[in-house]
Parts: structure tokens; sequence; C-alpha cells
């Protein structure tokens, strides 16, 4: 029942002549709120009535409550905000795995309800920071169901941050690796194959610093880094040691070391290869979200649900064809669609982590 509407309506209430006035106003200040009014005699019948004791009308029984869903993200006090930030030497404030056990990747990811469509799908905007417009849109008008990818060289990064998880967003960051085939990341230096282990960790934490509470980083593309297992292994290990997750996106086999080295170190680990803006795809991206609701929602005995996401780019095009997707899905879509924490797989180092702090299992 909810709150404030449980207060009992039974009980007797004994009347006396010359005070009967009172006991009318006390009884309407007392029960007014409830919605529902005493039934008691007009003062001057009484008067001429015989003393009688009487009862107060039971209300109607009140409807259900509908159950309460979690809140989108996990409350924390300040205090454990502070343990789960290490502030080095230098004044860098980088993500830390909290001494009571609390990791990033788990403290920062989005809620969702499993009580939908065992199957599940998501989307994940890459690459936000280079046009403001944009970036603002996508937090503003997307679903907070759609998790957000920032560059860790965006401008004033903290305020986006903030902002996207206000609006619901879980949020990750762009691990500024080299792209032979791009542009360099404005305002960062770049984590280079080439690079000393010592240069590429001083890189590293210069990205993590540039912002807070985010769950992870996302490594977007196949290249020099994440085909050299010298140069990402320990990079890797850093993510791990301080609690955050890591996604890939269009992994090859010349990547696989990266998925082994985070079942080897513990982490959260998702991938795609779902691009959902291809443009030469048929139907763009709401024909590609329906193909991959279609595959997410097909069933066989004894097959575990599926689950998949994919990701676009910031542009106002796919941002308009997406908010149009949402409009006309169904009231009962075969799969339910949930942030990438729900895509994440967590293996037996990553489940020994999780463990060691079973107040990371409340919903």
């Amino acid at each position: 029942m909810a709150a404030g509407k449980g207060q009992g309506r039974g009980g007797l209430i004994a009347a006396y002549l010359l005070v009967l006035t009172l006991i009318i106003a006390s009884a309407a200040f007392v029960f007014g709120f409830e919605g529902g009014t005493p039934r008691i005699a007009e003062p001057a019948a009484a008067a001429a009535a015989p003393l009688t004791i009487g009862s107060l009308a039971v209300p109607p029984k009140a409807a259900p409550a509908k159950p309460i869903l979690p809140a989108q993200f996990r409350g924390f006090a300040a205090a454990e905000l502070i343990d789960m930030i290490e502030v080095t030497d230098e004044g860098q404030r980088l993500p830390l795995v909290s001494p009571s056990g609390w990791m990033p990747w788990i403290a920062y990811a989005r809620r969702f309800d499993p009580a939908g469509p065992p199957a599940r799908v998501g989307v994940l905007m890459i690459n936000l920071g280079a046009s403001e417009a944009l970036m603002k849109r996508a937090i503003d008008e997307l679903p907070g169901e759609v998790s957000l990818a920032f560059l860790a060289g965006t401008p004033d990064l903290p305020r986006w941050l903030r902002e996207a998880r206000e609006r619901g967003h879980e949020a990750y960051l762009m691990l500024p690796v080299e792209d032979p085939s791009g542009s360099a990341e404005r305002g960062i230096r770049s984590l280079q194959a080439s690079a000393e282990p010592t240069e590429n960790l001083r890189r590293l934490r210069a990205a993590m610093a540039r912002g807070e509470g985010y769950v992870g980083f996302v490594i977007a593309s196949a290249g020099p880094v994440s085909q050299s297992e010298s140069a990402v292994r320990p990079l890797l290990k850093e993510i791990a040691d301080r609690g955050l997750a890591l996604i890939e996106i269009n992994p090859t086999p010349a990547t696989a070391a990266v998925h082994r080295l985070t079942v080897e170190l513990g982490t959260g680990y998702a991938r795609t290869a779902d691009v959902l803006d291809y443009k030469l795809a048929d139907g763009g991206v709401a024909g590609n979200l329906d193909r991959l609701v279609a595959w997410a929602g097909e069933t066989a005995p004894e097959q575990p649900p599926r689950h998949g996401f994919g990701v676009m780019q910031p542009d106002d095009q796919a941002i308009d064809a997406l908010l149009a997707w949402f409009r006309r899905r169904p009231e009962r879509p075969a799969a339910s669609f949930v942030p990438i924490i729900g895509h994440f797989e967590c293996r037996d180092a990553c489940m020994a982590r999780m463990r060691a702090q079973p107040a990371q299992f409340r919903p």
C-alpha cells in the first residue's frame, strides 16, 4: 500500500454533545488527507438526538501500488565515492577499487529492469565530443538506455559526463589508441604500439584522469596496439587493476589477445561487430536494429537467451533515425532494450573478484 495510506480506519469515536463541534474539526484534520470524509451528523441534528457511539466509515480499498523500480544508478555517500578515487602526487584523480571492494565498472553502471524479455539488445553511441551540438543532442534527446562513449580529449569532459549520468546514460571513455586510418584525438596523446610500456601507461592515466563516473574504456578498431600483446597487456592490466571494464568494437582474429587478457585479468568485457549506421545497409539504422532484435528474439529448445548491441556515430541523421525507431517500438517487444552493462561477460577471474564484495550484487 502506498506511503501515507496505511493508517487504520477503524476504531470507535466517543462523542459528547458539548464537544461535538471540536470532534468534527479534529476528525476532518486527521482523516481529510486520506481522501475520505467521515460520516458525522450535522451539529444541529445531533443536538436533538440521544447520545450515540458510532464509527467512521471505512474508505474504499486502495488499488495495489505499482512496483517501484530501482533507481537508474546506485547511490553512494560522499566518502564511498572518495574511496573510488586515487589522487596521485601529480594531482591526477584516477579510478580505484575501493577498500570495501567496489569496482567502478559495477558502481557506475546503469541499472535496468530484469523483468523484461530475457533477450536483450542495446546501442552504444561512440566518439562523442568532437561536436558539442551533437553531444548535447545525444545526451538530452536519446533514451537513457542508450549508452554513450566520449572522447577522452573532450573539452570540459567532467561536465558532460555528469550531464549524461543525470539524463540516465551509462558513460564510457574511448581508449585513445593510434589509428593509422584516422586523425589523432585532440588534446591528448594516443597510445602507440611503438611506445615504451611506461610511456603508454602515463598516457593511459592521463586519459583516465580526464573525468569520473565512467564504467570503462571502448577500443574502437583493430589497430596496432590491440594487435600487439606486448603493447596491450600492460594497458589492460592497468584497466583491470583500477576496476574498469572494456568494450571492443570490430574484434578480429588478430585481436584475440584482447579478449583472452580480459578473461585472465578478471575484468568485464563486451564486444560487437554491429555498426548500426552503416550507410549501405538495407533500411539504415532502423533496419539494422530490427534485424538485431529479430536475431536476439529467436528461441530454440535449451538455447540460452541471446543478447547483442550495436554502435553508431554521433550524427544528426543517425540520432533522428534512432529516435524514430524508439517511437514505433511495440508495447511488448521481442527483446529488452538495456544499457551496455547488460551485455558484458564476467568469467571465472572476474566472478572471483565480484564475490569478494557481495554488496555489489544488491539490486
